[in-house]
């Protein structure tokens, strides 16, 4: 997939008469700015933004079902997938990132792109946050079975997990049905046929 390529899926899925183009493309440009003050993402990504962290975090949405309820981020970190999915959704939104500089610049992002209204911003760690969220995400944080017992608080068991992982994420899965119940599957990613997304609903504990 090429950068135009992903903007293509985007309007396609999306619209191209929304805001939701414009502030994707407004968030391409604040991550590159940013990036020469701190290491947002990886450099090597920055002139594929589009492919591997705009539709690589939107493709999520299609997993997340009809809940209009909040969406929770677990390690935003530039705002992948969480302000993705907050510019495209319109829903509540909640992203949570310990380290300061990250959260400072997801809150001054979020005001630039027009989602105050909908976007909460936790400078802390997911262990400290006292919210319930219908959907959880967490991209490149923690193994499945970590995320689950650090998150586990601010779910309940209607709350749907969507976790972007790599090849080993199978074996994620099985190292977590040791310790939770809960329905588990995964989905391949669309812009890498190496990368996995975790699939989890009616999760609880054993």
């Amino acid at each position: 997939m090429t950068e135009d390529e992903a903007q293509q899926w985007i309007r396609d899925r999306f619209g191209a008469e929304g805001q939701g183009q414009s502030r994707l493309a407004h968030l391409a440009d604040l991550v590159r700015a940013e990036a020469a003050h701190q290491n947002l993402v990886s450099a090597s990504t920055l002139e594929s933004l589009w492919v591997r962290h705009i539709v690589d975090s939107a493709q999520l949405i299609q997993f997340a079902g009809d809940s209009d309820g909040v969406w929770l981020d677990i390690g935003t970190g530039a705002g992948f997938p969480g302000l993705v999915v907050a510019a495209l959704r319109d829903r509540p939104t909640i992203l949570v990132e310990p380290r300061r500089r990250r959260a400072d610049f997801l809150t001054t992002a979020a005001g630039v792109l027009g989602l105050s209204r909908t976007v909460t911003v936790i400078a802390s760690k997911v262990e400290t946050a006292k919210v319930s969220a219908a959907i959880i995400s967490a991209r490149a944080v923690a193994p499945v079975e970590a995320l689950l017992a650090s998150a586990a608080h601010v779910a309940t068991a209607e709350t749907r997990w969507l976790l972007p992982k790599g090849l080993r994420a199978r074996e994620e899965v099985a190292r977590a049905r040791e310790t939770w119940h809960g329905m588990f599957h995964v989905e391949h990613s669309v812009t890498d046929p190496d990368s996995l997304i975790v699939i989890a609903s009616k999760v609880s504990r054993r």
